[in-house]
């Protein structure tokens, strides 16, 4: 059973970034459940995911008013950064880590997507951003300054 499950919890309101999220869940118990053979190339396949879902979200934050070293963006980048050291132990054949960061990942997201990602998702259905499109509906609810925290109350 995997450590991480998708439920409404998690859920953000916002299709294009639920249905990114639950890929990445679906990703994580993939690779949790694999057998020692499997993972290396499981979590090559998370990484890519993760640097996709992020590189994403990254896009959205610039396109909607956040600086380019928010919060939430540094966030992502070190969480990435790490996920590629252990597919570095991974090819050397020492699973350890990433059966450990496949854990920490479980811990870690729920909070992620509850703090960062939900207040990214008020922002953007706040200023009426369309994924798909990238336009934004109502620019006069843009931020008149770039927001450098991550978007919510908890953070500058």
């Amino acid at each position: 059973m995997s450590t991480l499950t998708w439920s409404e919890g998690l859920e953000l309101g916002l299709s294009f970034m639920d249905d990114t999220h639950r890929e990445f869940v679906d990703l994580l118990a993939q690779c949790e459940g694999a057998a020692d053979a499997e993972l290396p190339a499981l979590w090559d396949t998370l990484i890519a995911h993760t640097a996709d879902h992020f590189g994403r979200e990254d896009e959205w934050m610039l396109a909607t008013g956040f600086a380019s070293g928010n919060c939430h963006a540094t966030q992502h980048k070190v969480v990435l950064q790490v996920l590629r050291e252990g597919a570095l132990h991974a090819r050397q054949g020492d699973l350890g880590p990433v059966r450990q960061m496949i854990g920490e990942l479980a811990a870690w997201f729920p909070q992620h997507a509850k703090s960062m990602d939900a207040a990214l998702a008020l922002h953007l259905r706040g200023v009426g951003f369309d994924a798909a499109t990238g336009a934004v509906h109502a620019p006069q609810r843009l931020p008149a300054t770039a927001i450098s925290g991550c978007g919510g109350g908890s953070c500058g």
